[in-house]
């Protein structure tokens, strides 16, 4: 195989964009730079509310006012500032075929590669950095609403003497279709990208990557959980390891919590209670915490939890509003998170505005995606920061926006 494991931290973060309907482009951008830095002199201020500014034109980067902010008496006046974001231009573009409907999901690898698959369960892996596309063996069946976990085992990929598995990207259904009369082991709705020897090779130096089906949760078997109306939908899921093994850990709204061991594929149910969060939960090892978004209706917002012990339900140890967001904005699909390190994160969220065009007749809907920038930083409670409990808090930054009528920014990694 030609891709190769490794574990540094990628300098720059990956958008994807859907310019029109079947097509996605990958962009490079250095969100910390941008969130953080304070290198450029933004230009001078405008306003988008009532403007007809063309937004698809990705060089300007005016700053404008985004919305009104009817928590801030302040503020609402004036209503919130930002700036643009840059976006350089696409290092893929990927559209469909010709009369072809096309769906295509993008899973975050490792090291500045992304894993694609469209709507035929066809798999290829783009590295970002070389712009190398390597095409890669078929699921054993398409996913209608995938998500991905990605689980490191850097010493057994380099283990040639023996089988064991290594690092592996698990793609599972998100809301499972029950299973209720199957008679085999397995199930075509989890599946594991896994980096093995493969079973029919006798070369002691030779790995590929290698898709292996995987039992599903109890919960996906057994009738008391399906209804008519409704199925249970995976709500938030993280990898953690118990007693020294990686395990990945998802959650179902009216079910429960499950563990998979990723060495034996086996599932434990570790409660009827579910995780805190609301999506995908990733651990920061500066913290020894996870985060992810809180469970709370929308809007969902940044919080931690320790998930080290799983013998009862998990709880906050903190949660944070980094936007005040007027009653009449609301979100049009869940926020994402990306870890840019040193306690810094960039929250993105996704909004539909409706803003006059008085170059023609109406109203002009258009999407918007703000990008924010926040630091999480210890804090202690006695002044002289000794003994006293240790909490966190959250520091905002810098706030960028997207706004287009065309392009919908539809991933961020």
């Amino acid at each position: 195989s030609t891709l190769k494991m490794g574990l540094s931290r990628r300098a720059k973060n990956l958008i994807v964009d859907v310019p029109f309907q079947g097509a996605k482009w990958l962009r490079c951008v250095d969100l910390a730079g941008q969130l953080f830095g304070n290198t450029a002199t933004p230009p001078p201020p405008t306003t988008i509310a009532h403007g007809s500014e063309s937004a698809a034109v990705q060089e300007d980067y005016t700053s404008q006012t985004l919305v009104s902010d009817s928590c801030n008496p302040k503020k609402k006046a004036a209503g919130l500032k930002m700036e643009r974001i840059r976006l350089p231009r696409p290092i893929l573009k990927f559209r469909p075929a010709l009369n072809e409907a096309c769906r295509i999901d993008c899973f975050p690898f490792v090291d500045h590669k992304m894993f694609w698959v469209d709507h035929l369960g066809r798999p290829f892996l783009f590295e970002a950095e070389t712009r190398l596309m390597d095409m890669l063996p078929c699921l054993h069946k398409p996913k209608s609403m995938p998500f991905s976990v990605f689980v490191p085992n850097a010493d057994a990929d380099n283990d040639y003497e023996h089988h064991r598995p290594g690092s592996s990207l698990f793609v599972m259904e998100r809301i499972p279709k029950p299973e209720v009369n199957s008679s085999t082991q397995w199930s075509d709705q989890f599946e594991a990208f896994v980096y093995c020897k493969h079973k029919r090779t006798s070369t002691n130096f030779s790995k590929t990557w290698q898709w292996q089906l995987l039992p599903p949760p109890p919960y996906v078997r057994e009738p008391k959980y399906w209804h008519s109306c409704s199925r249970p939908e995976i709500s938030s899921y993280t990898s953690l390891t118990v007693n020294g093994d990686p395990h990945i850990c998802i959650s179902i709204d009216g079910v429960g919590t499950y563990c998979l061991n990723t060495a034996s594929h086996t599932w434990i149910k570790v409660g009827n209670w579910t995780l805190p969060f609301h999506g995908r939960v990733e651990y920061v090892p500066e913290f020894n915490l996870w985060f992810g978004f809180s469970s709370d209706e929308s809007p969902h917002y940044l919080a931690a939890s320790n998930l080290s012990a799983m013998d009862s339900q998990p709880q906050l140890v903190g949660r944070w509003e980094e936007l005040y967001l007027p009653e009449d904005l609301k979100e049009c699909k869940n926020p994402q998170l990306v870890n840019l390190g040193s306690g810094r994160f960039c929250i993105t969220r996704f909004f539909h505005s409706r803003s006059h065009n008085s170059d023609s007749r109406g109203d002009v809907d258009q999407n918007v995606a703000v990008f924010t920038g926040v630091e999480v930083k210890p804090c202690f409670q006695d002044a002289n920061g000794g003994s006293g409990k240790v909490e966190l808090q959250m520091i905002p930054h810098k706030s960028l926006f997207h706004k287009s009528n065309h392009t919908t920014i539809d991933a961020v990694f």
